[in-house]
């Protein structure tokens, strides 16, 4: 499929979609949030959904545009993470107690490195080779932060991580919360805008078929190896926010559950819209939050696994897929009558 017949499969935000009362409502939704839910309402469950729905958007990236599926981009996020403890600062007074200013970019930029290296390995398979690699290079990150202790302190990581003060206090969940909306949603819209690029429309085209995007003078791997820089970018950044939420950083972070959880909530959302990462964020989130008082922990994963095999049995597109059968049989009854 060439580069002019994937222009009319990109979802994004057409004109239509910018003016429907739809999404100007959940604009508004998700911007006077804080004025009505409670302070752990808006940082334990707004916030977190923001910032892991911004990491699954990473992979949304890959796997909805690239048709590569990987499960390293909680490693990316992780590895972020590791870096604003190494060089600002932690409870351990062993940070190099580097400005803000400086360690974000330079978090945010090993990420990207991290996700290129990955990409160069894994764009070299397809399928579920694709997916072993991937889980390899995170099953080792996580191995190597939990058995090194002169850069990454071993099993307990690193506590005490803050968010810079600059006259406002990041911990306070509606700035903080108002801090991750705004992260998402420029990503969001980076995403879209990309997705409708000659890059993004090139990409597409490479997913649906890259032999003949080969002929046509395409550099398939490279396209690929940018997608993983980008998606790197992507979750480099919110594993940022990520350690400013938890205020530490640990193997657990970046651990075999994690890596698989990102996968949950990308699939359950809906991998062919940047939207169906944080739907299913939100969804997860409240599971996470709520279920495992009912069910108990150790039943906790395996509710995860049923609604998880139960969504996808009855829609591939997860979440948004169950939304938009729900308005055309809503439509198509409204047409009857």
């Amino acid at each position: 499929m060439s580069v002019a017949e994937t222009t009319s499969r990109v979802p994004g935000l057409s004109r239509a979609a910018i003016g429907s009362p739809g999404i100007w409502a959940v604009v508004a939704l998700l911007i006077v949030y804080p004025l009505f839910a409670s302070p752990f309402f808006t940082f334990q469950v707004g916030a977190y959904a923001l910032i892991l729905g911004t990491i699954a958007l990473s992979l949304m990236f890959l796997a909805g545009y690239g048709g590569m599926v990987s499960l390293s981009q909680m490693s990316v996020a992780g590895l972020a993470g590791y870096v604003v403890a190494i060089l600002g600062s932690n409870s351990l007074g062993t940070g190099l107690e580097l400005p803000w200013w400086l360690v974000v970019p330079l978090a945010t930029i090993v990420a990207a490195l991290f996700s290129i290296g990955t990409g160069l390995l894994a764009v070299r398979t397809e399928g579920i080779y694709t997916i072993m690699i991937t889980l390899a290079i995170g099953v080792a990150l996580f191995l190597l932060a939990q058995q090194n202790y002169e850069i990454f302190n071993g099993h307990s990581g690193f506590a005490g991580i803050a968010p810079p003060a600059l006259g406002v206090d990041w911990r306070d969940p509606v700035p903080f919360y108002y801090l991750s909306l705004f992260v998402a949603a420029a990503f969001y819209l980076a995403v879209v805008y990309i997705a409708r690029s000659p890059f993004g429309l090139a990409l597409q085209a490479i997913r649906d078929n890259p032999r003949r995007m080969r002929a046509l003078g395409f550099h398939v791997a490279a396209h690929r190896v940018a997608a993983y820089a980008v998606s790197g970018v992507i979750a480099g950044l919110a594993g940022v926010l990520l350690v400013w939420f938890n205020g530490r950083v640990s193997p657990g972070t970046i651990g075999v559950d994690r890596l698989v959880d990102i996968l949950v909530i990308a699939v359950v959302g809906g991998t062919r819209h940047p939207a169906g990462a944080f739907l299913g964020a939100i969804f997860f989130v409240l599971l996470d939050t709520f279920a495992i008082d009912i069910v108990g922990a150790e039943r906790f994963n395996t509710l995860i696994g049923i609604l998880f095999l139960s969504i996808v049995l009855f829609s591939p597109d997860g979440l948004l897929g169950l939304w938009g059968k729900a308005r055309r049989s809503l439509s198509m009854k409204r047409r009857d009558t």
